[in-house]
């Protein structure tokens, strides 16, 4: 291809990203962490402090200024990229670059690769028209998903369920995972931040590429929230209209599995102390104070044991069939044991072929009327 029409090819569209050998966030270090484009890499222009630096001489003196001491330090960080992170780079390099709108940022790093003789190209409106291609792939495509939603009080191991079907090649959708996060009261994650809004949607999103909505598509009945992040309105609307399968699984199994599963908990107890007063509006003073000292003593087998009953128990009776328009007709599968074969064995009778409304899942008792 000749230079000119390089330099003249019109900015790329969303769509078209995966024909390139490498994407570039050209945005700083800040934005990158809040989101980005699955697959790319970062490599500002304008660091943070850079960044906030240009901004303010932009308000307090205007745009030549700001621009003339920016472009000295654009310069300098192209220069090191082209030294350090492009040095390897093959001259048939074909990288495309994209910045908040698709303007100054990443205009300058493409014009300098194309200085250099790569194919580089700008994504057309840059982060923010992928953004908008998020939010519109969540809309179009939640009304078409075929979604069997895995129901079953805390303690009955969907989350891990949800993993065995993966691993049967069922199409999964694991919106714990998405958000870093199991979503109880208990569900923070030592060590591991949750994602912003935007990149829990964007996680989402991914997902949504890859699915055949020819398929059923398994997902765990979430609240609204998961930790702090909010489910796209469009897939909550489409759960709550969906089939759910109900995991039935013993109180004894439950509680031998939420000691296994949370057994980290007792390694910070004072942070488990503080979230269980959170409770207190909810369960009253004296038996927060009893779950506290539990806390601090690190007994968890008591501790778990009155959740299930005072707690969880009592709010998924109640949630579920406010919030699950189909829960009367749920199809259930009985659980006496939830360990890795007993899960394995659950995920085995959720694939079985569809049953009639409320029917037991083979293997099952049906419950006492």
């Amino acid at each position: 291809m000749r230079e000119d029409d390089k330099r003249h090819r019109p900015p790329t569209r969303v769509a078209d990203m995966h024909a390139f050998d490498t994407l570039i966030d050209a945005r700083s270090p800040a934005e990158f962490a809040l989101d980005h484009i699955p697959g790319a890499i970062n490599c500002p222009v304008l660091d943070d402090e850079e960044r906030r630096i240009v901004g303010t001489l932009y308000k307090q003196t205007g745009a030549f200024e700001a621009r003339r001491v920016g472009g000295a330090m654009v310069a300098a960080n192209l220069a090191r990229h082209l030294r350090e992170r492009f040095a390897d780079r093959p001259a048939n390099w074909r990288p495309l670059v994209y910045c908040w709108r698709g303007g100054l940022r990443s205009g300058s790093m493409v014009t300098w690769l194309r200085l250099v003789g790569w194919d580089a190209q700008q994504l057309a409106g840059g982060y923010k028209s992928f953004r908008h291609h998020v939010l519109a792939q969540i809309e179009s495509t939640c009304p078409q998903l075929q979604l069997r939603v895995i129901c079953g009080a805390t303690g009955s191991a969907k989350t891990r369920v949800l993993q065995a079907l993966a691993a049967r090649g069922e199409q999964v959708l694991d919106l714990e995972h998405c958000a870093s996060h199991k979503g109880s009261l208990l569900g923070a994650l030592p060590g591991v931040p949750q994602p912003s809004q935007k990149q829990f949607e964007t996680r989402i999103a991914t997902c949504f590429d890859a699915l055949d909505l020819s398929r059923p598509l398994y997902v765990e009945g979430e609240s609204a929230r998961i930790g702090r992040l909010s489910v796209p309105l469009p897939l909550v609307a489409r759960m709550r209209e969906s089939e759910c399968i109900e995991v039935q699984a013993d109180p004894a199994a439950r509680l031998a599995y939420l000691l296994r599963d949370y057994a980290y908990l007792g390694d910070d107890r004072e942070a488990l102390t503080g979230q269980l007063g959170k409770l207190k509006e909810l369960q009253g003073k004296a038996v927060v104070e009893r779950w506290q000292q539990w806390a601090r003593e690190g007994a968890l087998e008591p501790l778990f044991a009155e959740l299930m009953a005072l707690h969880y128990d009592p709010h998924y009776e109640r949630s579920q069939a406010r919030h699950f328009g189909r829960w009367p007709q749920r199809a259930r599968v009985a659980a006496a044991d939830l360990s890795d074969s007993g899960i394995e064995a659950v995920a085995d009778a959720i694939r079985t072929p569809h049953l009639s409304p409320g029917q037991p899942r083979s293997g099952e008792t049906p419950p006492a009327s």
